[in-house]
C-alpha cells in the first residue's frame, strides 16, 4: 500500500499547465519491500570499497603530474607533447565508461571492476618498464581504459543500496574517493618520482590495484539492481564472490535455480551507444554541457600548475606535488560535506510538502522538485569558485607570494569540486534505472572535453598570458551557469515528458511481447 500526499503544481513548464492544472502526487512506497535487504554494516562496506575503487581512475591520472617535466627530459619530448599522454589517457576515460558503464548495469558491477583492474595491472606493468614515448602514449590509453570505469561502476554501486533521501551522502563518499586522487596523487607522484624515480609511480600503481582486487574477488557482493533486484535475488553463480562459492560447495541451494523475474535485465553484450542516447534529453545534454565545462576549468588548472609553478616559483617534482595540497583538501571536504547539505536540502523540501521520508523506503520523484533540491547550492558554489579561479589567474600574472595561488587553489578545489557534485548526485536522480550508464555518460563527456583543454592550456598561456587566459576561462563558466537558471525552470516539465515517453515504450513493448505469445 502506497502513501500519497497532495502537493501544490508546479510553476515550471508552463507548456503543461493544462496537466498541471491539478494537484501533483508524490507518493511514497512505505509497504513495499526495503530498497535493500543488505544489513547496515554490509553497505558501509560496499560503500568503502566503492569509494577506494573510484580513486583509482583519478589517483592514476593524477599521481603523473609532477613527473611531467622529468618524463619530458627523459624521453626528449617538449612539454607540450608530453600533455599529449594527459590527453590520450582522457579520451579513454571517456570512451571506456560507455561500453563499462552498459556491461555493468546488464551482467553486473563485479565482472566489470574485474575486467577493469586485470586490464590495468597489465598496463600500469608495462608503464613500468617502457623506454620511449610512443609506448607511453599506447599504454597510458590502455591504462585508462582498464580504470576509467571505475568512477561510474562506484556511482551505480552507491544507487543500487541509496535511495535519492540517502543518495546525497553515499554520493559524497564516493566522490571523496574520486577526489582523493587530485588529493593525494600528486603528492604521492611528487614522493616517488623523487626519491625513487618515475618507474616507482607505476609499480605503486601495480601493487595497490592487486591489494583492492584481492577483496573484490573474495567478498565483494554483486549490487546491481537488475541482477540481484534489492538484493535477495542471487547472482549468477560464475558472479558470486569466492567465499560464497566455497560456502555453497557441495550445498544444493534452493536459491540457485530460482526463477528470475522478468523485470530483470536479461544478459546481453554491452551496448556503448546506450549511453549516447541520454544526449538526446534536453534536461540532461543540459545539465551534462555544464559539468563538462566545469570539469575543464578543474583541469585547467591541475595540469598546467606544475608547468606555472616551475615557471614562476622554480619549484623541483616534489614541491610541485606538494602544492597540490590545498587543492585537493578542498576537493575532499567538499565531497564529504556537500553529500550531507544534499541529503539535509532533500529532507528540508521534502517536509516542506509533507512528506515523510521513511528509511528504506523509495519515493516516486516523477512530481518531486528535483531541482529545487540539487541547483541552487550548485549554482552558489560555482559562483564562488569561478570568482576564486579568475582571481588565480591575475595571482599568477603578477607573481605573487605562493601563500596566495595556495588560498585560491583551496577555494577552487572545494566549489569547483561540490558544484559537479551536486550536479552528478541529480544525474543519477533523472536515470535511477541505470546509475552506471549515466556516470558514464557524464565521464565521457566531460573527459572529451577536459582531454581537450589539457592539450591547448599551455599554449593558451603562452600566447594569452596567465592573467587573460584564466579569465577566459572563468566568463566561459559564468555564461554557462545560466544552465542551472534554465534547468530549475523548465526541468520538471522536461522531466515529466520522459516519463509519458518512456510509459508509452513500455506499453508498446508490453502489447508486442503480448502478441509474441
Amino acid at each position: 500500500m502506497a502513501l500519497e500526499k497532495h502537493v501544490p503544481p508546479s510553476t515550471s513548464g508552463s507548456d503543461h499547465d493544462d496537466q498541471q492544472s491539478q494537484p501533483e502526487t508524490v507518493t511514497i512506497n512505505s509497504a513495499e519491500p526495503p530498497y535493500s535487504v543488505f544489513s547496515k554494516r554490509k553497505r558501509i562496506f560496499i560503500i568503502i570499497m566503492a569509494t577506494i575503487c573510484a580513486s583509482v581512475s583519478p589517483l592514476s591520472g593524477n599521481i603523473y603530474f609532477p613527473a611531467l617535466n622529468v618524463l619530458s627530459a627523459e624521453l626528449h619530448v617538449s612539454a607540450s607533447l608530453i600533455n599529449l599522454s594527459l590527453t590520450t589517457y582522457m579520451i579513454f576515460q571517456g570512451l571506456a565508461p560507455a561500453f563499462m558503464g552498459d556491461l555493468a548495469d546488464t551482467a553486473g558491477r563485479r565482472p566489470a571492476f574485474v575486467i577493469g583492474f586485470i586490464i590495468y595491472i597489465g598496463a600500469c606493468t608495462g608503464l613500468a618498464l617502457q623506454t620511449s614515448f610512443p609506448a607511453l602514449l599506447i599504454l597510458r590509453c590502455l591504462q585508462s581504459s582498464g580504470s576509467s570505469s571505475t568512477v561510474a561502476l562506484a556511482s551505480g554501486i552507491a544507487a543500487d543500496v541509496s535511495t535519492a533521501a540517502e543518495r546525497g551522502t553515499n554520493m559524497g563518499w564516493v566522490n571523496a574517493g574520486a577526489l582523493l586522487g587530485p588529493a593525494i596523487g600528486p603528492i604521492l607522484g611528487g614522493i616517488l618520482a623523487q626519491f625513487l624515480g618515475w618507474r616507482s609511480i607505476f609499480w605503486f600503481l601495480v601493487i595497490l590495484a592487486g591489494v583492492i582486487l584481492i577483496p573484490l574477488l573474495l567478498v565483494f557482493p554483486e549490487t546491481s539492481r537488475n541482477v540481484v533486484g534489492n538484493g535477495s535475488l542471487p547472482p549468477q553463480r560464475w558472479n558470486r564472490d569466492l567465499l560464497t562459492v566455497i560456502r555453497e560447495r557441495g550445498k544444493t541451494s534452493q536459491l540457485q535455480d530460482r526463477e528470475r523475474p522478468q523485470s530483470l535485465r536479461p544478459l546481453r553484450f554491452p551496448n556503448p551507444l546506450s549511453t549516447l542516447k541520454i544526449l538526446k534529453d534536453k534536461d540532461v545534454g543540459l545539465l551534462l554541457l555544464f559539468n563538462s565545462l566545469v570539469y575543464c576549468s578543474y583541469y585547467s588548472v591541475i595540469t598546467s600548475l606544475p608547468f606555472l609553478f616551475a615557471q614562476i616559483y622554480n619549484f623541483n617534482v616534489l614541491q610541485i606535488g606538494l602544492s597540490f595540497i590545498p587543492y585537493g583538501i578542498g576537493a575532499l571536504l567538499a565531497a564529504v560535506l556537500n553529500g550531507h547539505m544534499l541529503d539535509w536540502q532533500f529532507a528540508r523540501v521534502a517536509k516542506s510538502l509533507g512528506v515523510k521520508i521513511v528509511k528504506d523506503q523509495t519515493i516516486d520523484l516523477r512530481h518531486f522538485p528535483l531541482e529545487r533540491v540539487r541547483f541552487p547550492l550548485a549554482l552558489v558554489l560555482i559562483l564562488i569558485g569561478n570568482t576564486a579561479l579568475l582571481c588565480y589567474g591575475w595571482v599568477l600574472h603578477v607573481q605573487a607570494p605562493l601563500a596566495v595561488p595556495l588560498v585560491l587553489l583551496f577555494f577552487i578545489g572545494y566549489c569547483m569540486t561540490g558544484s559537479f557534485s551536486c550536479c552528478s548526485v541529480a544525474l543519477i536522480d533523472y536515470y535511477p534505472a541505470s546509475p552506471a550508464t549515466v556516470t558514464a555518460g557524464n565521464n565521457l563527456c566531460r573527459c572529451i572535453l577536459g582531454a581537450g583543454i589539457t592539450g591547448v592550456i599551455i599554449q593558451m598561456i603562452n600566447s594569452m598570458g596567465r592573467g587573460w587566459c584564466f579569465t577566459f576561462i572563468a566568463l566561459v563558466i559564468y555564461a554557462s551557469s545560466s544552465i542551472l537558471w534554465i534547468l530549475m525552470r523548465w526541468g520538471p516539465a522536461w522531466r515529466e515528458e520522459r516519463a509519458r515517453k518512456i510509459e508509452a515504450e513500455n506499453i508498446m513493448r508490453a502489447e508486442k511481447n503480448d502478441e509474441g505469445k
